[in-house]
């Protein structure tokens, strides 16, 4: 299966997909399509054996992550993993879609011995063998995991998570909202179809005729299993995204949903099915509200940038050569990743000031 070639793979999901459509009768809500897109065994994007982070396009990537891009990023976020392991008194952390593993391997490198357990959960599984790659030298620390454990006490981290988890999308008309999905007329390409539904944002504002939007009932349903399962802990979730109030901006009328492929980006999720990746931006308010609900803390929210240098970033430059300069400004800039990323931070059982949001905190709007 994985020495078949992109268009053969691609042309296997499509018609698995057409399938699912045929079954569902003729229509899929596209949360249900962005998850066979993404994580179809064997086909979808996730779970297929295409490479996806990478600095260049010459890597045979889609795109880059931060951890990909400089090991400062882990280095610095361990800073504070390693505050919240001391004020939760555990020696646990949980990496929820660890990607090629970057980032597990810097926080193993910074942490050292303060890490007992390094738990993995991931979804793909030729994700998991690239990382037991990368992470050999620390096989006494790691662990993979199928599903949630029972119960967890330590620090959850995820970086570029959240963003992947599969959407609703919802269309307004000018008078009404319908719910967008996908059908396959005349079992070839895949369109868009609208059906009535009681789905509304979360948001009383006006909305221009023609918007579409997107609703993270996925996301939002994930953090309330983080609470339920969290004795005493606290997670930091890295991600690009905006409060509800700026996500449902009536400007923002096309909505967030992304694609991304050989670095770079278009708006198109039904072409190329496996191909390339699916995403939407974050709606930081809906996960602030659904971890409250569900019993946990928000200990803050504020931009990436600002983060990283409440974290001490700026301290790690003091001597950097101009290629490590670089990479910085990259991870801080507000045209690169230091605005468009936030940091949020929630915790159960256990009650610290993050020095991540020392300075700068925004948790006021959410």
């Amino acid at each position: 299966m994985q020495d078949d070639g992109p268009e053969i793979l691609s042309a296997r999901l499509a018609r698995h997909i057409r399938e699912a459509i045929a079954e569902a009768g003729g229509w899929l809500p596209f949360d249900r399509f962005m998850a066979l897109a993404l994580y179809t065994p064997g086909l979808g994007y996730y779970a297929n054996a295409s490479a996806k982070f990478g600095a260049m396009p010459s890597s045979g990537s889609d795109f880059v992550t931060a951890p990909e891009l400089s090991p400062l990023f882990g280095r610095t976020l361990a800073v504070q993993v390693r505050q919240a392991l001391d004020a939760c008194q555990s020696d646990e952390v949980y990496e929820f879609g660890a990607g090629s593993g970057a980032l597990a391997a810097q926080l193993l490198e910074s942490l050292g011995d303060r890490v007992r357990r390094y738990h993995i959960v991931d979804l793909s599984g030729t994700l998991r063998q690239r990382q037991r790659e990368r992470l050999a030298a620390y096989a006494d620390h790691v662990q993979w995991l199928d599903a949630w454990p029972d119960t967890l006490h330590g620090v959850v981290v995820g970086n570029e998570l959240l963003d992947a988890m599969p959407v609703q999308l919802l269309h307004f008309d000018g008078q009404r909202w319908a719910e967008r999905g996908v059908a396959a007329p005349n079992g070839e390409g895949f369109v868009f179809a609208d059906r009535e539904s009681a789905l509304r944002p979360p948001y009383d504002g006006a909305f221009v005729p023609g918007t579409q939007t997107e609703l993270h009932a996925q996301a939002e349903a994930f953090i309330a299993t983080l609470a339920a399962r969290m004795q005493r802990g606290a997670a930091f979730f890295i991600d690009y995204g905006f409060p509800e109030a700026e996500y449902y901006h009536p400007q923002r009328r096309g909505g967030t949903l992304m694609c991304h492929r050989a670095h770079r980006a278009d708006t198109d999720p039904l072409a190329d099915v496996g191909l390339k990746d699916i995403t939407a931006h974050v709606n930081f308010t809906g996960i602030a509200l659904a971890a409250q609900n569900a019993g946990m803390d928000v200990l803050g929210y504020t931009s990436q940038a600002r983060f990283l240098m409440n974290c001490g970033l700026l301290q790690q430059l003091e001597h950097a050569d101009a290629r490590t300069l670089s990479q910085a400004h990259k991870l801080l800039a507000e045209h690169e990743m230091g605005e468009l990323f936030k940091v949020i931070a929630l915790a159960k059982g256990c009650s610290f000031e993050p020095i991540g949001f020392a300075a700068g905190d925004r948790t006021h709007t959410l």
